[in-house]
């Protein structure tokens, strides 16, 4: 089994972390990441939250380790009062609620989200996030790094 937080390397042995068969890739590919796998906790920082630092957030920095990777991926509570503030984003962004009340913003215009819910941001828009209930506003963040190599294909 992978140690958390670690990629798996595999060479000449194909295998995904949780699956009992391996395929035999020919010697000549050159070797490849199949899977990143991490404990959230061991990707935990508390942090005030980018775009204004609006109050504070605890950050699960879950894609940080990924070796090679071509999109983020992060989970964060923002506490009572905290805010992703409003900023550009260059490409399609979600935020996807996982517990608590929040407030979430794209190009002026506010719309309530709570737990179960998804944001679709498309690239171009101004965009936020801010907490409005009693408890943390959790939420996972997803989008694209289109800077990376892979992407430009």
């Amino acid at each position: 089994m992978p140690m958390p937080g670690r990629p798996l390397l595999t060479t000449g042995l194909l295998c995904v972390a949780g699956l009992a068969a391996c395929s035999h890739a020919p010697a000549t590919e050159p070797a490849k990441f199949t899977a990143y796998i991490v404990d959230e906790m061991d990707a935990i920082s508390e942090e005030a939250p980018p775009h204004g630092a609006i109050g504070m957030s605890t950050a699960y920095r879950i894609s940080d380790g990924a070796v090679d990777r071509t999109m983020e991926f992060r989970k964060r509570a923002l506490h009572p009062g905290a805010a992703v503030g409003p900023h550009p984003i260059g490409n399609d962004e979600v935020y996807y609620v996982l517990s608590g009340e929040g407030m979430v913003y794209s190009d002026g215009v506010e719309t309530p989200v709570t737990a179960g819910m998804a944001a679709y941001l498309y690239d171009g828009s101004v965009v936020g996030i801010r907490q409005t209930g009693t408890e943390p506003l959790v939420i996972i963040i997803a989008y694209p790094l289109p800077d990376h190599p892979r992407m430009r294909r």
